[in-house]
């Protein structure tokens, strides 16, 4: 069976309120604005510039965190761009969910 290595971001760099510039071990740069798809229960808090700003490596897992328990795996920022639509659609899911519930 093969196995395929994970890949492991190894810096995370804050360019503006919510876009950061992400390498990973092989040398892959992905710079990602994750401004439309900051909503839900775990990521409409990292609209606030600074806690957003506070992101961290976990040092096992190689994820993107944040304080507040929100986290992003190594693999779906690596393949960015395959998953980008649907996270954005969900996101709107979301937004629209709320406006319904207020």
């Amino acid at each position: 069976m093969l196995q395929h290595a994970l890949p492991k971001i190894t810096q995370a760099k804050l360019l503006g309120a919510y876009t950061l510039k992400i390498t990973f071990d092989d040398g892959l740069v992905r710079v990602i604005d994750f401004v439309d798809i900051l909503q839900g229960p775990i990521y409409e808090p990292l609209q606030d510039t600074h806690l957003f700003a506070q992101v961290q490596i976990d040092p096992e897992t190689h994820t993107l965190v944040w304080p507040n328990g929100a986290d992003f795996d190594p693999e779906t920022l690596y393949n960015w761009p395959d998953y980008v639509d649907s996270l954005k659609a969900m996101a709107k899911r979301w937004a629209q969910r709320q406006k319904q519930a207020a």
